[in-house]
């Protein structure tokens, strides 16, 4: 069986794995068919981190959290990588009721139980029966034994709680992001924009790239009063307006939503100054440092939220794919590239904003 790992900066490739087997009774056997890549992935791939972010962590620099999900030297190579993917069920379980063989499904980038008090809370990130800091696809080994996405077949445990099964009518190439990068778009405007209803948006991107753009089609969608898409990229901000946005060279007045999608304290200090009264920003970046000057004293004088933290997909999931299914939300407009399944070892390195693998499904279109 194959599987496609990580080996270095600008490197990755076919290796051989073993077959993955059913361990537990509520275990299931999927074949994905369509990858997306996930934002986040394109930090070790595009630049030598590894050596640099291990001094980091040495010299106090980079919080030392970072070597608890990435490792202490971070992103060493090599490992199984990828975190979206829409697959089929191809082996269950004898305890496995909520999906079956052929089913379409979705597969949560985060692992979890379904059960636990943090499940149930919504923290499906966190799961308390997921060991470790973070229990995850496609991170390397810090993140659990559970190997990464891109693979001819991979096991999910509590099948009957993680996998969510794509809804009839939706094309899969729409929802390739759904384990991850779109809903975690979805949190950080459509949940907001509940609590500020027609609010304006300001959404900072270039950093987590297909976050943003996500997020502002998602925006416009849900009555956001104005879309405010802030972008270096004009590739990017041309597809932004495409989706509703407009692409004003700086924020403009004050917000109600903010997303910071830079991947910089800058991006946070920026996002939270631009808030109205009461505004709510989420960031969705990696913020290594173990400083980052967050503007507290401005929060404080105007009553802002910041949240940051792992998206809680599985908690999204029904929602989301639902919506989709009602609206027909073209989130395939922020695909950048489609390449064919045997080309992932290049186009997973190929500079661009997103990236999704696709093979035939053994079911056909």
């Amino acid at each position: 069986m194959r599987e496609l790992r990580f080996e270095r900066s600008g490197r990755l490739a076919w290796h051989e794995a073993a077959e993955p087997r059913l361990r537990e009774p509520d275990d299931v056997i999927v074949r994905p068919f369509i990858a997306g890549r996930c934002d986040g992935d394109t930090v070790p791939i595009h630049r030598p981190v590894s050596r640099v972010m291990q001094a980091g962590l040495t010299l106090g620099l980079i919080d030392p959290v970072v070597a608890n999900i990435a490792g202490h030297v971070p992103f060493k190579g090599p490992f199984a990588i990828g975190h979206e993917c829409v697959a089929e069920v191809v082996e269950t379980g004898p305890d496995v009721t909520a999906v079956t063989i052929g089913q379409r499904v979705i597969v949560p980038w985060a692992v979890s139980c379904g059960a636990c008090p943090r499940c149930l809370r919504g923290l499906t990130a966190k799961c308390a029966r997921a060991a470790g800091t973070l229990a995850a696809y496609g991170f390397g080994p810090s993140c659990g034994p559970w190997g990464g996405m891109i693979a001819d077949r991979f096991r999910v445990p509590y099948a009957n709680h993680m996998l969510v099964p794509v809804p009839d009518g939706i094309p899969a190439l729409r929802v390739a992001a759904a384990s991850d990068n779109l809903a975690d778009a979805w949190r950080a405007v459509v949940q907001p924009l509940r609590v500020r209803p027609g609010g304006r948006v300001l959404i900072l991107g270039g950093g987590a790239k297909s976050i943003g753009l996500y997020a502002a089609g998602l925006a416009a969608v849900h009555g956001a009063a104005v879309v405010d898409y802030v972008d270096r990229s004009p590739h990017r901000r041309q597809l932004a307006a495409s989706l509703g946005a407009r692409t004003p060279a700086r924020a403009e007045g004050d917000y109600d939503v903010a997303v910071e999608a830079t991947s910089t304290a800058s991006g946070v200090r920026q996002a939270m100054r631009a808030l109205a009264p009461g505004g709510i920003c989420t960031a969705v970046g990696y913020y290594l440092a173990t400083g980052t000057r967050v503007p507290l004293m401005r929060m404080y004088a105007t009553d802002a939220t910041l949240h940051l933290g792992v998206s809680h997909t599985r908690a999204i999931l029904p929602e989301l794919l639902d919506w989709v299914r009602r609206t027909g939300f073209p989130a395939e407009r922020v695909t950048t590239l489609t390449a064919e399944w045997d080309q992932a070892p290049e186009a997973y390195c190929t500079r661009t904003t997103k990236l999704v693998l696709r093979r035939d499904p053994l079911g056909g279109d």
